[in-house]
């Protein structure tokens, strides 16, 4: 098959969609397939390898609420030319956004089916969107549902992905592939039980003391600070570090929050490392700890384990899946969870099952994903019926229902720019005052002040 992967991210940005991206071109070709990555442009790309890899590249600018994130500004001819070049068998996005869109245009053009990888619940996102007051919670499902009409199929990472997809009213066929890992990048026979001594040495890590690893972009979302302010009752029963790899947006407030809770001995932050140098990590640590409730299903989860380090983990179904044996890790259900949890954890045995190890191993790998993916490909470039044929059946139910969706999404903006507004007014601030943080201290103040009154009112 000739496979075209469209994406608003992709290496050297460095994100879980890149790591999934890359994982599924290499396996694909190992396949035989011949894979095309359409994406954006980047200042740190190398043009002489992206043209080894077929990679091509879509002008773009730096997304204005993530900087280190791009936005495609124009490209549809040059997509369109090329994949009609490459003579390309089914399109698959894997972003919702400029290059997901191309995607689907170029495949409608093409006559040729289109599927979608849904990486993200954009619930736990929308506060990088002016701070969460433009788009609300409940509108994604119409962002959602709106995209991914005139899609195929749509892949998801995980039954919980899955379970949302199917609340958001899609009705298109649905595949639960998680995304695999190349195990030979992180099982490493090669890195020597002394290779992790000296690790755990530069880190500061004595022998007696147990290594918690937090591997991740540090972001609010993450939910880093759960780990963080559990390590004082973690401390008072297990000697233990807690090593923060990686780096991001929250890193100031994790480490004004170490600072508060006088952690600076028991919790390093490394910043970020090469990715051939995550698995040395990984190697050293006794286990993987995240407290992020916004993973779909979380690569970092299965790289850890593939390195032979169990985890400790946020309760899903995506991981109840995976941490099915004690020798894989525990998982918790709230953060009150975290510190028996750990504690449990740190201080029992585990022994090593090799089979159920090497049953695993297979499970999470990318031989196992890329075969699942082309799978679906196939049925997907089989049972293909052409868009203008679709739409002869379709087109009055999809007007009725978008019309619907767009008058609720367009109240829903409406009344938030309104309350915006009238927040304004109020204030007294003006728009860039308002999200500056000279204007977030000065409503902290009033909000403070407004409870005092209230309480005071309470007493009276």
């Amino acid at each position: 098959m000739r496979i075209g992967i469209f994406s608003d991210t992709y290496f050297p940005q460095i994100s879980g969609v890149s790591t999934s991206i890359k994982t599924l071109r290499d396996e694909l070709t190992r396949q035989g397939h011949i894979v095309y990555i359409f994406t954006t442009t980047d200042p740190a790309s190398d043009d002489e390898k992206d043209a080894e890899q077929n990679i091509i590249r879509l002008r773009s600018v730096p997304f204005v609420s993530i900087a280190e994130r791009r936005m495609v500004m124009v490209g549809l001819p040059t997509a369109l030319q090329i994949a009609r070049h490459y003579d390309l068998d089914i399109i698959h996005t894997q972003t919702e956004f400029g290059v997901g869109i191309l995607g689907k245009i170029v495949a409608n053009r093409m006559h040729i089916p289109v599927v979608h990888t849904l990486h993200t619940k954009y619930e736990d996102y929308l506060h990088y969107i002016a701070n969460g007051h433009l788009i609300r919670p409940s509108m994604v499902k119409y962002i959602i549902r709106t995209f991914l009409f005139g899609t195929e199929g749509i892949i998801c990472p995980s039954e919980m992905t899955k379970e949302a997809v199917v609340n958001y009213g899609v009705k298109i066929p649905i595949r639960v592939i998680p995304t695999g890992i190349e195990l030979t990048r992180f099982t490493r026979p090669d890195i020597t039980a002394a290779d992790e001594k000296k690790l755990r040495e530069e880190l500061g890590v004595s022998a007696d003391e147990k290594l918690l690893l937090s591997l991740c972009r540090l972001s609010q979302e993450k939910n880093i600070q759960a780990v963080i302010a559990a390590m004082p009752q973690i401390l008072h029963s297990v000697k233990a570090k807690l090593i923060i790899v990686g780096d991001g947006p929250y890193r100031d407030e994790l480490e004004e929050l170490v600072s508060s809770l006088d952690l600076q001995e028991a919790v390093t932050f490394v910043g970020a490392v090469e990715n051939d140098r995550a698995v040395y990590y990984y190697k050293a640590a006794d286990f993987f700890i995240s407290a992020s409730t916004s993973e779909t299903q979380g690569l970092t989860f299965t790289e850890a384990i593939a390195a032979g380090t169990p985890i400790l983990a946020w309760r899903n179904p995506y991981l109840t899946r995976v941490v099915d044996d004690a020798q894989f890790g525990y998982l918790f259900n709230s953060e009150d969870d975290i510190v028996p949890v750990t504690v449990q954890a740190l201080t029992e045995n585990l022994s090593m099952n090799v089979e159920k190890f090497d049953k695993k191993l297979y499970e999470i790998s990318s031989e196992n994903f890329g075969r699942k993916v082309a799978e679906f490909y196939a049925f997907m470039i089989e049972n293909y019926v052409p868009s203008i044929e679709r739409a002869t059946d379709s087109f009055k139910h999809f007007g009725k229902r978008m019309s619907g969706d767009f008058k609720l999404m367009g109240d829903q903006i409406s009344n938030g720019f309104k309350t915006q507004y009238e927040d304004l007014r109020e204030s007294g601030l003006s728009f860039v005052e308002k999200f500056t943080k000279y204007g977030k201290i000065k409503q902290e103040d009033d909000a403070a002040a407004s409870t005092s009154e209230r309480d005071s009112e309470k007493k009276d």
